[in-house]
């Protein structure tokens, strides 16, 4: 029972889910002001992930994670907002072998380019929320408060791969838990990590 709780966080794992574009970790001299999205429009991404307590340990893996929406096409963009993702789903969830059912909320959620080395590009989406449900369990993974619909992880993406990965970087906490049985707790530091692939295969870039 014990580990029915946190598949909340796994959104993020989410949120793996998430969506097209990203990328690595970059220095201040690399950060980039405007993009170049092709061929953008349509994208949808599909993988898997999980979330970690950093207070507890407590893992939360989804084995699918699934996520579409738009990316924007073109030069001269702007990396906020580069991408919107409009629906997404996180199926066999679980904690240990303890199913979790996680339900995405405060979508769109928001793709956000910031800066681009070698190829891949750092980002983040946010808005994240997710609540999970398992028995004697229930968790909302949010960013400062459950239903803020402002979490935010930190992604990467390599134009030559085409692959997204979440990164354990970000504001992702959990709240409104009950029960749980200390597996996860108000408050507690949730980091997400996981990738997937995205079509069609995007090229972004920056000067």
């Amino acid at each position: 029972m014990r580990k029915r709780l946190t598949a909340v966080l796994l959104s993020s794992t989410a949120a793996a889910l998430a969506l097209g574009l990203g990328a690595t970790t970059a220095t201040a001299s690399s950060i980039a002001s405007t993009w170049t999205v092709k061929p953008g429009g349509s994208v949808k991404a599909s993988g898997s992930g999980q979330v970690k307590d950093a207070n507890t340990g407590t893992v939360a893996k989804c084995s699918s994670i699934k996520m579409a929406g738009t990316l924007k096409k073109g030069k001269g963009l702007s990396g906020k907002a580069i991408g919107t993702i409009k629906t997404g789903s996180f199926t066999g969830c679980k904690i240990a072998t303890v199913s979790v059912t996680v339900k995405v909320h405060g979508l769109p959620w928001k793709l956000n380019a910031a800066s681009f080395k070698n190829g891949v590009t750092t980002g983040t989406i946010s808005g994240i929320d997710l609540k999970a449900t398992a028995p004697g369990c229930s968790a909302t993974l949010d960013g400062t408060g459950a239903g803020k619909n402002n979490g935010v992880t930190k992604i990467s993406y390599s134009n030559s791969t085409g692959k997204l990965k979440l990164l354990p970087s970000g504001n992702l906490h959990s709240f409104a838990v009950s029960g749980c049985f200390g597996l996860v707790n108000n408050g507690d530091v949730q980091k997400a990590s996981g990738s997937g692939t995205v079509t069609p295969k995007q090229t972004i870039t920056s000067p």
